[in-house]
């Protein structure tokens, strides 16, 4: 298939062709700024589908809605007219099609003359009005308040919310891109004469600040995002891709002693916290035992033994370990356990424990195995 891509060096233009490549839709023709007449004219011949996403919004004079959105809509349109090509067109217009401004004038136009296409020529047209689109790879301090925020949060720069109740709607890059290759193969989310996007996501400003000043927090804290709501997943996602990139690595606290390490690596409210524990030959870390806080221990590299005993017997219970074969290890609670380094090298361990340490409750009771 033949897909011509107008817009196609924007923010949802690249994501898209990022995409339709992935999909194995190789044969796309690119409109940009820099496209001659003559091979938009060639591009109009051959396309069997197109994605108009080209438009103005932020001109250096009014009149420049007029003619970047409904100026360039007709002629694509033309174009397609006079090489009697019907083939779909999909319009990326905007819920602001239902302002009384310029910019929403010059989208209401351009769906119009969309619609006078579709029956004159007898082709189909998807139109979506589209409320603010966030994700990777949008402009900061541009037109997008989600895209500012990451960028300047991230690059410790100042950002300024005058009214922090201000509700948005707000769609997801992924699920725009996913929506376009529906409507691309047949299978478009339509509420009457316009197409749709799901889902949509209504979040104050205050609170999305909230969310990725948290996000900036979280390489302190170790916290990670709460990945169960879809929101915060996607957004978490958008704030890593505006990271500095001399800033991608964090350091962690390592708390060193003749035995080895012990380092903190992730923290969850509900999942507990993985760290990485390294000990070194000979060492044995561990002999104490948990009521209720239970863990899984997975060597990762070197070779040891991992003891276990219950509490009320004499039994004790080996589990040879190396990270030549990676098994995990779960620790019942009533249980006193021990892990000891039986190589030469140091032995690394990949510990998961069901809950956050509290001092106040540490449910960590010594006994030797």
């Amino acid at each position: 298939m033949k897909i011509l891509v107008t817009g196609a060096n924007g923010f949802i233009g690249k994501n898209l062709i990022a995409e339709l490549n992935n999909r194995g839709y190789k044969n796309i023709f690119k409109v940009t700024r820099d496209t001659t007449i003559n091979e938009l004219v060639n591009y109009t011949r051959e396309a069997q589908f197109v994605f108009h996403l080209a438009g103005i919004n932020r001109p250096l004079s009014i009149e420049e809605f007029t003619d970047g959105n409904v100026g360039f809509t007709a002629t694509l349109l033309n174009l397609l007219k006079e090489a009697n090509n019907s083939c779909p067109v999909l319009f990326t217009s905007s819920i602001q099609a239902k302002l009384d401004n310029p910019y929403g004038i010059s989208k209401k136009e351009s769906e119009n003359e969309l619609f006078y296409h579709s029956e004159s020529l007898k082709s189909k047209v998807f139109i979506y009005r589209l409320p603010n689109v966030f994700g990777k790879w949008c402009r900061p301090n541009y037109n997008s308040a989600i895209a500012t925020f990451c960028f300047n949060i991230s690059n410790n720069l100042e950002i300024r919310v005058d009214d922090p109740s201000i509700e948005l709607n707000l769609v997801y890059i992924d699920d725009v891109v996913q929506e376009f290759i529906n409507a691309l193969e047949g299978q478009p989310t339509k509420a009457e004469e316009f197409c749709e996007i799901h889902p949509v996501y209504k979040k104050t400003l205050g609170s999305i600040v909230d969310l990725i000043y948290s996000f900036k927090k979280s390489r302190e804290t170790l916290f990670t995002p709460n990945m169960e709501d879809e929101f915060i997943k996607v957004l978490y996602s958008t704030y890593l891709s505006y990271l500095p990139k001399d800033n991608f690595s964090y350091p962690l606290k390592m708390n060193l002693d003749d035995r080895g390490s012990f380092t903190e690596f992730l923290k969850t409210t509900e999942r507990g916290q993985v760290s990485i524990n390294i000990s070194k030959p000979n060492i044995t870390k561990g002999n104490h035992w948990h009521h209720t806080k239970n863990e899984k221990f997975l060597v990762v590299s070197g070779t040891g033994v991992i003891r276990l005993r219950k509490i009320d017997t004499d039994e004790i219970i080996e589990y040879f370990v190396s990270g030549e074969k990676l098994e995990v290890i779960d620790i019942p609670v009533g249980y006193t356990h021990n892990i000891e380094n039986l190589g030469e090298t140091d032995m690394v361990t990949v510990m998961w424990v069901n809950e956050i340490y509290d001092p106040k409750r540490p449910d960590t009771n010594f006994l030797e195995v």
